[in-house]
């Protein structure tokens, strides 16, 4: 409340006139002064709610000064112990488990790993399912620890680096096209077979090509010919005993040669069929074999 006074006096006049008084009233009073203290008061609630919530989300989170809950901020990166799930794609150049433990990758349908080029295209994909283990990609490569590569495949070939490559399946190994290797070997115990059911099986190699049985018998069984061609050379069939048990015989009267001595004669065509010796050759007698 101010108050103000005026007082006006006339020269050569005594008489006073009344002090004239002005009343202002400044603040703010009835309805608009409580609503203004209800207002403060919801403010102050609101603030003490949203300070408890803060404390709270800040407990529940296990926010500290290293992270929050089991996630730590390091220099290297981001720790997180303990299991975790990411409902969605997980964006990491590196990730890596402690070193007395294991990385487990765990979902309900698959694991699915993408690897993208700078444009944001997949180049590389790798899909763990519940039934199929899928990669795609230009070149599949596999390493040993020490760098050497054991296992490649791109579109045109499939490299196998170890020493020895065994196949353990009771049917073998089944090759729909050619094969290309310097050494095709059995185990001890077991007995080596190349078998081409349908078609022809053919043997290919630029300084030759050698077949070897240390402690048992080599067998070439096949229901039409069987041709064993030199272009530049001879075949040599060098052991103690060769036989040719099933060669035709030119004259059905072999038991007239008691001694059953008989001559090896060749068709011009290079069949062979045998003839009863004699003093000299009667490979021209039975020639009629060759017709």
């Amino acid at each position: 409340m101010v108050r103000e006074q005026y007082r006006a006096t006339t020269q050569g006049t005594s008489l006073e006139r009344p002090d004239p008084q002005y009343v202002y009233n400044i603040g703010i009073y009835g309805w608009r002064k409580r609503c203004l203290y209800l207002f403060v008061l919801l403010l102050i609630i609101i603030l003490v709610v949203n300070f408890a919530l803060t404390i709270w989300i800040l407990k529940v989170m296990w926010f500290s000064p290293t992270g929050m809950g089991y996630l730590h901020v390091t220099s290297e990166g981001l720790r997180l112990e303990g299991e975790s799930e990411f409902l969605y794609p997980l964006y990491a150049k590196e990730i890596h488990s402690r070193t007395d433990n294991s990385l487990l990758l765990h979902s309900s349908q698959n694991v699915t790993v993408n690897a993208r080029n700078a444009d944001g295209q997949i180049t590389g994909r790798l899909t763990v399912g519940p039934s199929i283990i899928e990669t795609h990609g230009q070149h599949f490569q596999i390493n040993s620890k020490n760098g050497k590569m054991l296992f490649s495949v791109d579109e045109n070939e499939v490299l196998v680096g170890t020493d020895k490559l065994v196949v353990t399946g009771p049917e073998g190994a089944l090759f729909e096209h050619s094969v290309e290797t310097p050494l095709v070997k059995a185990d001890a115990s077991k007995q080596l077979r190349l078998e081409s059911p349908t078609r022809s099986l053919s043997m290919d190699a630029p300084k030759g090509v050698h077949i070897k049985a240390q402690a048992g018998n080599i067998e070439a069984l096949s229901q039409k010919d069987i041709m064993l061609h030199s272009t530049d050379g001879m075949l040599v069939l060098d052991a103690e005993t060769v036989r040719l048990p099933k060669l035709p015989h030119g004259s059905k009267g072999i038991s007239d040669n008691s001694q059953e001595l008989f001559e090896v004669c060749v068709c011009p065509d290079g069949k062979l069929y045998l003839s009863v010796a004699g003093l000299g050759s009667t490979c021209q007698e039975y020639r009629h074999v060759c017709q």
